[in-house]
């Protein structure tokens, strides 16, 4: 019986693949529309933004200059969280942006948040241009290392599919949940060491950053591959892989518990 409702599942996101596809080239084109810059534009903001922030708070935090090559350091960090906050949000919105079509015609409503989530991965390997350029600019060295970035994508991946599937239902049902995580958004921006380094901080402080932040197993895993040139720690990569995996589950569970719900609210 299990085995019939996984192959039926299975057949059913397979023939409903084009249509994901075909949203996520329309979120693309809806980005960069009337874009006079268009894809560029994605390598050039987090550029700027990267340069702000490192006049900014490389006075602030790393005044001793025991980060080395800062510039990349930052933007390597800010990449992985841009990513996460970005599609996550883009994701919780996806089911109420989508109420008309859905009232009109049947379509797995996870095709939507999925969808939205795989676009946000999409930005995030365009803006990886910009990565690239401070990292040629600065002279930081490349290794093979760099290569093994896609471990840390499928992760990152499966933690934004779930959070964004749990946000996404709840958003249908408590509209307020979108100010909630954009206030929560930017704290954990503060607590994830995007501008500041771990070994800066101690007692509960760096216990809840170093071991309580998701985002910081992804961060940390995302500077080894592209920044340090080394393989992760063992405890962050496994830590990130079940983080990814308890995430996708309990998002998923509860998207598809109250999804026949969500047309008698949006």
């Amino acid at each position: 019986m299990n085995r019939d409702k996984t192959k039926v599942r299975i057949e059913t996101f397979i023939k409903y693949s084009e249509l994901m596809k075909q949203l996520v080239v329309r979120d693309l084109k809806l980005k960069y529309r009337r874009s006079f810059l268009g894809y560029l534009w994605s390598i050039l903001n987090p550029l700027l933004i990267m340069l702000v922030m490192v006049a900014v708070f490389s006075n602030l935090f790393d005044r001793s200059g025991s980060i080395k090559n800062y510039a990349v350091y930052l933007i390597a960090g800010r990449t992985v969280f841009e990513f996460i906050t970005t599609s996550t949000n883009d994701a919780m919105r996806s089911i109420i942006g989508n109420a008309s079509l859905l009232k009109k015609v049947y379509v797995p409503k996870y095709v939507f948040t999925l969808s939205r989530v795989t676009s946000g991965l999409v930005n995030m390997v365009f803006s990886m241009g910009a990565l690239l350029i401070v990292m040629v600019f600065t002279r930081s060295p490349f290794t093979w290392y760099f290569l093994l970035f896609p471990v840390v994508l499928v992760q990152l991946y499966l933690f934004c599919c779930g959070l964004g599937f749990f946000l996404a239902q709840a958003n249908v049902f408590f509209r307020d949940i979108q100010y909630i995580y954009k206030a929560f958004t930017t704290a954990w921006m503060y607590i994830t060491p995007l501008f500041y380094s771990i070994d800066q901080m101690d007692g509960w402080v760096r216990f809840v950053i170093e071991y309580l932040n998701p985002a910081t197993y992804y961060v940390d895993q995302f500077r080894c591959f592209v920044y340090e040139g080394c393989l992760p720690d063992t405890r962050v990569f496994v830590g990130g892989c079940v983080i990814a995996l308890v995430s996708f589950v309990i998002g998923l569970f509860s998207f598809k518990k109250t999804q026949d719900k969500f047309i008698l609210y949006i």
